[in-house]
């Protein structure tokens, strides 16, 4: 029974605790214990039994005192604070029970359980604790969907990417017959590399960094300090789910990541494996690629004719200039001739004839160099149109070449990976 509230003289344990902390976070040791002894308080024996433990002296009378005041709350003090002090190997197997608990995936992890988590994944309690973590969260059923952990572990959707071989064809990789299994390659192998990541760190073997700086996010030493103050532990919760997922990403801790990935080790196997599939697909037959804004179906061994000719049909289509209004340069060329013959009686009139005539004449050349300008730009376009054709064919042939090594690749990297989750973290 916590009956901390109805003493007066709990200040004086609590800056005891307060200073015995700060010790333990600092160097590791213990100030001398003074005369401050709140009876029928748990934290009270609990301060008693963490001094004699940090002493090397016998702790069993007020362990016993404080167990039967408050059991739950004298295992997880005592788990901490000597994870902190860098002596957590000197913990009880049945502390760490008590002070752990059960997990549930309906209910969110507390605050000590997280303490205790991260404490053991950063090996503070030796492999015999970072395993009691483990066979923990083991027993929990994790999300099987495996594009949750796709995304946890390589985050951020990319852009369709362009393989080399269609670098002057980006469109074509827009194409999910063929940006897919591109995308699918690049994925896995981001996804090896993180988990390569992950599991290379080398695990502590039963040390912990005793700066309390180094303590991430729900940190022993915070869940320690709400312990003595009676405070509240529990803030912004998460569920288990939660904090696997958040624990895989870019940026966590790595001992934490470590253990996250041990036990999403099936759902990230079978995203790997999906991905793997991903990569086999045959380039297929025929596709429908934009050429110069019209729709043309593209085979192995050619552009698709009647596609072909349609484009080019709307190519004449669109470029074909309106018929020039020739007859206003005839009438002129007719009225000077006309004119010219007038003049043979009348030479004024001959003047003006060679005048019209001329002018109804450079209408008639200037309308002609017109229509052979627009031809030609006609004609460029169908041959651009040929070109741009022919060459995504060639495109389309040196990405299948590609796709052989692309499949390898992934086949390297999904048996590579699915070693590396069958290994999953060192105990040591």
């Amino acid at each position: 029974m916590d009956v901390s509230t109805g003493h007066a003289d709990t200040s004086g344990l609590h800056r005891y605790a307060e200073a015995l902390l700060t010790h333990l976070s600092a160097d590791g040791t213990a100030p001398p214990y003074p005369d401050v002894d709140v009876p029928g308080y748990w934290l009270s024996p609990a301060v008693q039994a963490l001094v004699h433990i940090m002493n090397g002296e016998d702790a069993l009378e007020p362990l016993a005192r404080a167990a039967r005041l408050d059991g739950a709350r004298t295992s997880l003090f005592l788990c901490l604070a000597l994870a902190v002090c860098g002596h957590g190997d000197r913990i009880h197997a049945s502390w760490l029970g008590t002070a752990f608990g059960d997990l549930s995936e309906d209910q969110p992890v507390t605050s000590g359980q997280r303490a205790l988590w991260l404490a053991a994944a950063r090996g503070a309690y030796g492999p015999a604790g970072k395993i009691f973590v483990l066979r923990k969260l083991d027993a929990i059923a994790v999300p099987p969907e495996d594009e949750l952990w796709l995304k946890a572990l390589v985050p951020g959707q990319p852009e369709p990417l362009v393989p080399p071989s269609l670098a002057d064809y980006p469109e074509l990789a827009e194409i999910p017959a063929l940006g897919g299994p591109v995308l699918a390659s690049d994925r896995l192998a981001r996804l090896r590399a993180r988990c390569e990541e992950i599991l290379s760190v080398r695990q502590a073997d039963g040390a912990v960094v005793s700066s309390s700086a180094a303590w991430p996010e729900m940190e022993p030493v915070a869940v320690l300090r709400a312990l003595i103050g009676d405070g509240e532990m529990d803030g912004p919760l998460s569920s288990l789910s939660g904090h696997l997922l958040h624990d895989v990403q870019p940026g966590a801790d790595p001992h934490l990541a470590a253990l996250a990935l041990h036990v999403a080790a099936p759902a990230v196997r079978a995203a790997a494996e999906r991905l793997a599939e991903s990569t086999l697909g045959e380039t297929p037959g025929a596709v429908t690629v934009p050429v110069l804004g019209n729709a043309i179906i593209l085979r192995p061994d050619g552009p698709d004719q009647s596609t072909l000719a349609e484009a080019e049909r709307l190519i004449i289509a669109r470029n074909s200039p309106r018929r020039p209004d020739r007859l206003g340069g005839y009438v002129l060329l007719g009225l000077g001739l006309s004119l010219m013959l007038l003049g043979l009686l009348f030479w004024p009139t001959a003047i003006a004839g060679a005048g019209l005539a001329g002018w109804g004449g450079y209408l008639l050349r200037r309308n002609r160099r017109r229509a052979l300008v627009e031809l030609a730009r006609i004609e460029a376009q169908l041959a651009e149109l040929h070109r741009l054709a022919d060459g995504a064919i060639w495109a389309l042939h040196e990405y299948a070449r590609e796709s052989k090594s692309r499949r390898e690749s992934a086949t390297t990297d999904l048996t590579a990976l699915t070693r590396l989750l069958r290994r999953g973290p060192r105990a040591g």
